[in-house]
């Protein structure tokens, strides 16, 4: 026997929704791409009640805001103006109470919005608005609307019933979407903090957000309220005066003076004057009397760069110092004092040249109390993005370059390298690249040579012809979703392929769209 009833005026049966319902559960048990199936799934619903549109939204908990996540019968433009706050609006209101709200004439209703800027009007006739709660496990996890034309001849519970049955059925879909967005949600969280903590390391003149580097920064952070010695070790280029002068700056001697000596940069026969002075006399040449390093540095810092080339001669007297904070000039006799604080630095294995008796095995144990280790570039290579961009704004300002960004090819490049020269090699390198670019454009022909040639770097392509075109292409279609902002059907159009192709990729490169939204 039929079921009848009334639909908008028109006569409809039973067997038609029953049908409705079947294919809406076989489009969610063969989904592969939830997004575009939604769409497809509210596309259905709209045309079986003739009506106008319908769209579903997301609560995010995180923040409490709810988001239009699919719609049929509304553009991308009216889509991202769907935004609203709990309690605000009818949406707003469905998701705080829980309960289903219709509003038979909406151009009536001072609850409807209207933020997405539909029509009021259908051909002079009044619309409806019928929204209802999307509930997984006793929580509402977004709302299921739909707009059509105000008839006073039929029950609006039924289409309340019928969007609270397909929301029940596509509610797992709903919660994947719910979770994701509050993932991402905390995500941009997390980012904000380590902004933060990057611009507490930005005061300290050190760029850096890798775990390692996050390390040095607490290693600092403690060691600077002190009056230890120090002892900085890495290699060339890593930036140990720079965590020198973030170690002064987080102390006490805070103002005070801050002197630095080279220790290789000195001769032998000059090292010790330089350090302790001399008196007139006291040597050939000597004409004047000299104060040493270690004396003009009293009540402030001394960093010893490069201590590993200090002779053994004047390793002696340095011990003394360390240990009694004492010495005489070179060719005097009174013992002078000096309140000074000592960091060291080195990139010469010490353990090694104690060993071959080129460095005191005291001399060590005295520098070494508190020992900090800069990890080398390709140590922390998930800094050299940030590290660019810091570059390319200090040559902008130094050289009044006009450098917007850096190509996605380019910094891939620079990510495989291995970086011998360390951080110094990458900005001589984004120095160069700034000056040779003639769009404001870092492109990868900017960088040297070094760094185009596979064997070099070290970055010949294995796994074949198909392995490298896999990662253009895997490497193109995260550029047009970032372009996108994570929209599927734009980023397909962009790359000029079917949707179907690009859900196609999607999946075999198990890339989520979803990260790539801001």
């Amino acid at each position: 026997m039929e079921i009848k009833c009334r639909k908008a005026g028109d006569e409809c049966y039973g067997l038609k929704e029953m049908t409705l319902l079947f294919d809406i559960s076989q489009r969610l048990i063969q989904s592969q791409q939830l997004k575009n199936d939604l769409n497809s799934i509210l596309k259905m619903l709209v045309e079986y009640l003739e009506a106008e549109r319908s769209f579903l939204t997301i609560f995010n908990r995180e923040n409490e805001n709810i988001y239009i996540e699919a719609a049929y019968g509304l553009s991308s433009t009216q889509q991202a103006k769907g935004k609203y706050k709990l309690g605000e609006g009818i949406i707003g209101k469905v998701v705080e109470m829980s309960r289903p709200v219709v509003i038979e004439k909406i151009s009536k209703s001072s609850l409807f919005l209207n933020k997405t800027n539909q029509e009021l009007f259908k051909e002079e006739k009044e619309l409806t608005f019928i929204c209802v709660p999307v509930i997984d496990d006793g929580k509402v996890t977004g709302t299921l609307s739909v707009t059509r034309i105000y008839n006073p001849y039929i029950s609006f519970d039924e289409d309340t019933r019928l969007l609270s049955i397909i929301g029940s059925m596509i509610v797992r879909v709903v919660r994947r979407k719910q979770e994701r967005l509050e993932e991402l949600e905390a995500l941009k969280e997390k980012n904000k903090e380590l902004e933060n903590k990057l611009s507490n390391n930005k005061s300290l003149n050190m760029i850096g957000n890798s775990g390692k580097m996050r390390d040095v920064f607490s290693l600092v952070q403690m060691v600077g309220k002190t009056n230890s010695t120090v002892l900085i070790r890495g290699e060339s280029g890593v930036g140990k005066e720079l965590v020198a002068d973030a170690i002064h700056e987080a102390s006490s001697r805070k103002g005070k003076t801050f002197i630095k000596v080279n220790c290789s940069a000195l001769p032998d026969s000059l090292i010790e004057s330089e350090l302790f002075g001399h008196e007139k006399g006291a040597f050939t040449g000597a004409d004047n009397q000299r104060i040493g390093r270690f004396e003009l540095a009293s009540g402030g810092t001394i960093f010893l760069d490069e201590i590993g080339d200090i002779p053994l001669s004047t390793q002696v007297k340095l011990l003394r110092m360390i240990q009694q904070r004492e010495f005489e000039r070179v060719g005097g006799t009174k013992t002078i004092k000096s309140d000074v604080r000592i960091i060291c630095a080195t990139n010469r294995n010490l353990e090694q040249m104690i060993k071959s008796e080129e460095f005191r095995e005291d001399l060590y144990y005295r520098i070494n109390v508190f020992p900090i280790y800069i990890p080398s570039l390709r140590e922390r290579q998930n800094d050299i993005p940030l590290l660019v961009d810091h570059f390319i704004g200090k040559f902008n300002t130094e050289n009044l370059t006009k450098i917007k960004r850096i190509t996605t090819s380019a910094l891939d490049m620079l990510m495989v390298y291995k970086w011998p020269g360390n951080i110094r090699e990458l900005e001589n390198c984004i120095e160069r690249a700034c000056i040779l670019s003639t769009d404001n454009v870092i492109h990868s022909y900017h960088l040297p040579p070094s760094l185009q040639t596979a064997d070099s770097s070290n970055t010949s392509a294995k796994g074949g012809m198909m392995y490298t075109v896999e990662q253009v292409e895997k490497q193109l279609i995260r550029e047009a979703l970032t372009t996108t902002k994570g929209n599927i059907a734009k980023a397909a159009e962009n790359l000029k392929i079917t949707e179907r192709m690009m859900g196609t990729r999607l999946k075999k490169y198990n890339i989520d769209a979803w990260r790539y939204k801001v």
